[in-house]
């Protein structure tokens, strides 16, 4: 059988699996300036080195390239959530210190230091890379087959001589699956950090082997990401200038829209900041009607404030899963940086991100013609599957003895890993 490795290259978190030969699979674990993990954070982080310069950047990935950007604010490029870039002809590449990276480099670059971090723990004798991959990737147009292409370029140059991609749900099913006492069908309901993605799946076992027959795939590039998004444009945007004027000759202008979106991913904004959008956007602060507001926006991407407003709006989501309302608390906008957040209003604001995630449900099931009571088991994965109002949409629908939730975050690299090691790999293959 092949020596083969999991790759759940995710937006918010990455994490490798290696099978052991059978049925057994391990987590990698890396060890970095930020300590031991088997999770990693999909981020980079770049830092010249204090005597050479840009000749020779300092580079970090997960938790240390947090680290490192907490660290040396102000000094330290950073960027997170790389994978959202993946599928979008528009993004063709980004400055770091002078030189522009593109998607490949950027995703070469973080694997290369993931194998730094395992050190030792590196297996030698890999012969086959199962990559996951999205049903549907995140973007306004994504182009999977180009993202695709972005993948490919990128872990060919790490030398893997076999390359896969299953869709992630399909990994998460056949993980699952391994627990299932007889036979059954499986929805499996992924939410990722920038796309939701369903899988449909038959499991039988045959003279004792687990065989599998596909019935449908559905996704959407909607999922944690977006209601991140609804909540900054509601919490923040207002304060830094959302909804203001600026003058333009004898004209009276609202300042464009497109500067909140930007912000709103709040993991885009690092690439924003080195943008002609966000020269523009300086150049308003005098004819701005606001000022004020416009000057703090600038302040808070000048000063690389989106991933503590990252943390922030993570821990008010977080409460609002176990409460009815909670506090946001995010310092550096002063006081409007205070403010109590109710789940109704919360839920009100990502209504539209629900219907658009409930509707892709409707769609393996109607295009499958399964109604939801030919469905055995329904396994809900990703953290976004503890919003109270995401898992609505299932115990609406279905029984809740047959709904299961768990491996948030080891589930699609270990399904990989074990498909990697079958006989039939190709059957699985997106």
């Amino acid at each position: 059988m092949a020596r083969a490795l999991g790759l759940d290259f995710g937006t918010t978190n990455t994490v490798l699996a290696l099978a052991d030969g059978g049925a057994a699979t391990h987590s990698m674990h890396f060890t970095s300036s930020a300590g031991e993990t088997d999770t990693m954070r999909t981020a980079l982080s770049f830092m010249k080195d204090p005597v050479m310069g840009a000749q020779a950047l300092k580079v970090e990935a997960g938790q240390a390239a947090i680290r490192q950007f907490i660290d040396n604010p102000g000094d330290c490029r950073f960027l997170q959530s790389i994978k959202t870039f993946a599928a979008s002809a528009l993004f063709q590449g980004t400055l770091i210190f002078a030189r522009r990276h593109v998607f490949e480099d950027l995703m070469e670059i973080f694997l290369r230091r993931l194998k730094t971090y395992a050190d030792g723990n590196w297996p030698s004798d890999v012969s086959r890379l199962i990559a996951g991959r999205p049903v549907h990737f995140a973007g306004a147009n994504p182009d999977a087959k180009l993202a695709t292409e972005r993948y490919n370029a990128a872990l060919t140059r790490l030398g893997f001589p076999e390359i896969h991609y299953v869709y992630e749900p399909v990994a998460a099913a056949y993980y699952f699956a391994q627990t299932l006492k007889s036979d059954a069908t499986v929805l499996v309901a992924d939410f990722g950090g920038g796309t939701t993605d369903y899988s449909l799946i038959r499991f039988e076992r045959r003279a004792g082997k687990l065989m599998a027959f596909p019935i449908g795939h559905s996704g959407v590039g909607i999922a944690g990401d977006h209601f991140d998004a609804r909540m900054i444009e509601n919490l923040v945007a207002p304060e830094i200038g959302k909804g203001t004027f600026f003058k333009s000759f004898d004209k009276v202008l609202e300042v464009p829209a497109g500067y909140y979106t930007n912000f709103s991913r709040w993991n885009q904004l690092s690439i924003f900041k080195t943008s002609r959008e966000f020269a523009d956007l300086k150049s308003l602060v005098r004819s701005a009607l606001d000022p004020e507001k416009l000057e703090l926006f600038i302040d808070l991407v000048e000063h690389d404030e989106g991933y503590p407003l990252y943390q922030a709006i993570s821990a008010t989501k977080m409460a609002l899963s176990g409460a009815d309302e909670t506090e946001f608390n995010f310092a550096p906008l002063g006081k409007a940086g205070r403010k109590t957040v109710k789940r109704a209003d919360f839920e009100s604001w990502i209504a539209e991100d629900l219907a658009q995630i409930e509707g892709a449900l409707n769609e393996v099931l109607e295009k499958t013609s399964t109604p939801p009571e030919a469905v055995d088991k329904v396994f809900l994965t990703g953290g976004t599957s503890f919003v109270p109002a995401v898992r609505r949409i299932f115990t609406r629908r279905f029984d809740a003895g047959k709904i299961e939730s768990g491996g948030e975050l080891l589930s699609i690299a270990h399904g990989l890993a074990l498909i990697g090691e079958s006989d039939d790999v190709q059957q699985w293959a997106a």
